[in-house]
């Protein structure tokens, strides 16, 4: 499959997972993190998604000029792995991260501190989306909604 292809399919499942879970995202208490605001694609389709919920976007640059930005007071800039640290309190709804690499080595460095960050943002029944996948006991699989591919996006809520 060509990279573009590829891209494609990960998008497509990310915008299906997102649409398939906002009504229970809707319902529960908490904030939604975006793990990498990267270009703002993502959380523009959550501001629409997710209207009355605070979203608190994180990335290790800072992107002054993007249309697809929160306000300063929910940008939080910096190392994730370090600036995420006040929001590990058990309270999150929705956790999304985006933050693959597609390198295998950098990925496995993320996967050793992703899975147990995103179980303490959490609230209980709080859910988790990742483009990696996050093996972690506080996480049981959330069904995948249909025509999304298993192992291109993945789905969990919080125990």
């Amino acid at each position: 499959m060509s990279r573009l292809d590829s891209f494609i399919r990960r998008l497509l499942a990310q915008r299906d997972i997102l649409n398939a879970i906002a009504e229970d995202v809707r319902r529960l208490e908490g904030d939604v993190l975006e793990l990498g605001l990267g270009n703002g694609r993502t959380y523009d389709h959550l501001r629409e998604l997710l209207p009355a919920k605070r979203i608190v976007a994180f990335d290790r640059d800072e992107r002054r000029d993007q249309v697809s930005r929160p306000d300063d007071a929910d940008m939080v800039v910096g190392e994730i792995q370090a600036t995420i640290a006040p929001y590990l309190n058990g309270k999150a709804a929705l956790v999304h991260a985006d933050i693959g690499t597609g390198h295998p080595d950098r990925d496995a460095v993320t996967l050793t501190w992703l899975p147990d960050t995103m179980a303490k943002a959490l609230a209980t029944g709080g859910i988790a989306v990742s483009g990696l996948p996050l093996d972690h006991a506080a996480f049981t699989p959330f069904p995948q909604p249909d025509g999304v591919p298993e192992g291109r996006y993945f789905l969990y809520r919080r125990l």
